[in-house]
């Protein structure tokens, strides 16, 4: 599928003022390794010739990003592949051919979910941050944040999903997932994602969001006691 540009594609991309959506759009083109990524989720994509053309890989990949990003659902995002000419031009689509619709936006995520693609998707681009010297080693800063699901959420047996679990933060009721993150303390790039049930306890996970070079750990009052777990009595760091 060539990328050539629609006259309306060459005059947006020609103008002065570069818009906020530009810009990020823009440095998430230099800093993720594109080849890289396309490279773990190619042994699964569907190839050409068995029924339809599937759409570029990488066009796929970057549509999916966007997605999480701005947080569009598959309709969303269709609609913004059209209505939108930086996240067009971004996932290099022109108006001048066909755009995917939401149901292949969808299958492509149920794709990476299906061969559990993101976590390895996670690790390439950290180990090439890394390696870029873009992410250090030095430090790791530590948190939680609970994710919140409709308290009606049921899995198709009907019944509540069980990775969910209500819990209490102070004075108000919370129910959904916690997810445990670990970022890198120079660049605020995050490392380590672990999600559990929303009443699991912040110290519980603390062990697997360090990368084991950290000189030192910084977290907030609900990580107090973690130098005294048995599970981190051997991590040398300043807490």
């Amino acid at each position: 599928m060539s990328h050539q540009l629609t006259f309306a594609d060459s005059e947006f991309s020609t103008k002065r003022r570069q818009t906020r959506k530009e810009i990020f759009l823009s440095r998430m083109e230099q800093i993720l390794p594109w080849q890289n990524m396309t490279a773990v989720i190619e042994p699964f994509y569907p190839k050409a010739g068995n029924g339809r053309r599937p759409y570029p890989l990488e066009t796929m990949l970057r549509i999916h990003c966007m997605q999480h990003w701005y947080n569009l659902s598959d309709g969303a995002m269709e609609d913004a592949l059209y209505e939108i000419a930086s996240m067009r031009l971004f996932a290099r689509l022109s108006l001048d051919s066909a755009l995917p619709d939401r149901t292949t936006i969808m299958n492509f995520r149920h794709l990476l979910e299906q061969h559990q693609l993101a976590r390895q998707l996670f690790k390439t681009i950290n180990r090439w941050l890394a390696e870029a010297g873009v992410m250090m080693t030095q430090g790791t800063l530590v948190d939680a944040t609970i994710i919140e699901a409709p308290s009606s959420t049921k899995n198709k047996e009907q019944q509540r999903d069980p990775e969910m679990h209500q819990t209490k933060k102070g004075n108000q009721w919370h129910f959904g997932m916690k997810a445990h993150i670990g970022v890198d303390a120079k660049s605020g790039l995050t490392h380590s994602l672990v999600t559990t049930a929303a009443n699991e306890h912040d110290l519980n996970q603390l062990g697997n969001l360090l990368h084991g070079e950290e000189q030192f750990v910084s977290a907030d009052a609900g990580y107090q006691g973690a130098p005294q777990r048995e599970e981190l009595a051997e991590v040398d760091v300043d807490w």
